[in-house]
């Protein structure tokens, strides 16, 4: 909760020199209101001032920060917060919200089976099945699922169960994979959409196995290859196309599969900086709420979501990839600020991993102050490394703090972001 900490202070007399005082009468029914003096900062606020402009001197011109105390409703450090630099992954904090405010905490993803044809005897369908995906990027096998995304997503397994209570034991056509949902674009912008592996761990697509896998195939037609495996381990023979395809008008679902909820999936994505998850993410809102599949699409929604905070970063894409990207100090503190206290605030927060604790931000500011205490979205480029979020300080403040170093390398600028955030939560 933020606390407006106002100080009361007396109303001088206006009159001039030698008039009398006016009798008790002539102020009878008038009330006397009390000036709040402005907010008065923290003790500790000179020396933390005089810390971060050290830190921040040594990371030289290009970097900037913006702190402010919630507890208070006041600036307590700004350096360089107004110009506008690549937020990096950063970025995602833009994302996340646009997916909570839009869809919904509690939003899932489908992907489903389609089938275009007829269920004879014996359990023989006669035609194709189309393995429809809705951009749910947890979907996968089990055992990877348990690895790699902390046993969240719906199988192929459950999908084969539900074809077997269909009846299914046989498909005489093939399974298709439709990724139609998004466009065929495989990588983010930064990569002018040429898959981009090294940072996204695999490829994008609306339908996706294994965190975007594809073994040589493209994504849709290497989940279609995996689920029928999967189909055949469990006795239902059926043939995977090679290449994607577009489920007809009027095949009928015969099985539904469900993402975790938004808030789940949200989390995965900011505790683990995940690319490939944030990309998908924004497609899905491009999908759903900007008539197309595309990047540009849900990077306009995420734009319009932040704009209704009276904030106008240049976003081109959801991880933070893209050195197009371009978001300030000052804006992303002032998001910070407005969302403190509100559903969709708490809700982005809890996404977060805490610094010195867990996700990207565990090796940050260990054994200081700031471990355990703040909770931040790390953001690292070459030569970029950013760290945003909130602080609970020693003394009970609530604390919004931006630190973007720009210049030094990661390991360096990492060093010196440490320090700064433990003497934010040494306040």
């Amino acid at each position: 909760m933020v606390l407006a900490a106002l100080l009361a202070g007396g109303v001088a007399a206006c009159g001039g020199a030698g008039r009398p005082h006016a009798s008790p009468k002539a102020t009878v029914g008038l009330t006397v209101r009390e000036a709040p003096h402005p907010p008065v900062p923290p003790a500790g606020a000179p020396a933390l001032k005089a810390q971060l402009s050290s830190l921040l001197a040594q990371a030289g011109p290009a970097s900037g920060a913006s702190v402010y105390d919630l507890s208070d409703n006041l600036s307590l450090f700004a350096m360089r917060q107004g110009i506008a630099r690549p937020p990096a992954s950063v970025e995602k904090l833009y994302t996340s919200l646009a997916v909570l405010r839009e869809l919904g905490p509690d939003a899932t993803l489908q992907t489903k089976v389609l089938g275009a044809g007829s269920l004879g005897s014996r359990g023989v369908w006669h035609g194709d099945l189309y393995l429809v995906g809705g951009g749910d990027p947890t979907f996968g096998e089990q055992a990877f699922n348990r690895t790699w995304e902390f046993g969240y997503g719906p199988t192929a397994a459950q999908l084969s169960d539900q074809l077997r209570a269909d009846g299914i034991r046989r498909v005489t056509g093939h399974l298709i994979g439709d990724g139609s949902l998004f466009d065929g674009r495989a990588g983010p912008p930064s990569t002018g959409f040429a898959p981009d592996v090294p940072d996204l761990g695999g490829q994008l697509s609306a339908l996706t196995f294994d965190h975007g896998s594809t073994a040589g195939l493209r994504p849709a037609a290497f989940a279609a290859r995996q689920v029928a495996r999967t189909m055949s381990d469990m006795q239902i023979q059926a043939n995977p196309a090679p290449v994607p395809g577009k489920a007809p008008n009027g095949a009928k679902v015969l099985a539904t599969v469900s993402s975790p909820p938004m808030s789940i999936v949200l989390r995965l994505t900011d505790l683990q900086s995940d690319d490939l998850f944030a990309e998908m993410l924004t497609k899905q809102l491009g999908a759903r709420f900007a008539g197309s599949g595309t990047t540009a699409a849900g990077a306009s929604v995420t734009s319009q979501v932040i704009a209704s905070y009276g904030i106008h970063p240049q976003i081109v894409d959801g991880s933070g990839l893209s050195r197009a990207d371009r978001s300030s100090p000052l804006q992303m503190v002032q998001l910070l600020r407005l969302l403190d206290g509100t559903d969709a605030g708490r809700e982005l927060q809890a996404t977060l991993p805490a610094v010195g604790v867990d996700g990207t931000a565990k090796t940050i500011a260990t054994n200081t102050a700031a471990q355990g205490r703040c909770i931040a979205k790390t953001g690292t480029l070459a030569g970029v490394t950013n760290l945003a979020g909130y602080c609970h300080s020693r003394s009970g403040r609530r604390l919004a703090f931006v630190l973007f170093v720009d210049g030094p390398s990661n390991q360096s600028a990492l060093q010196l972001e440490s320090k700064m955030i433990s003497a934010i939560a040494r306040l």
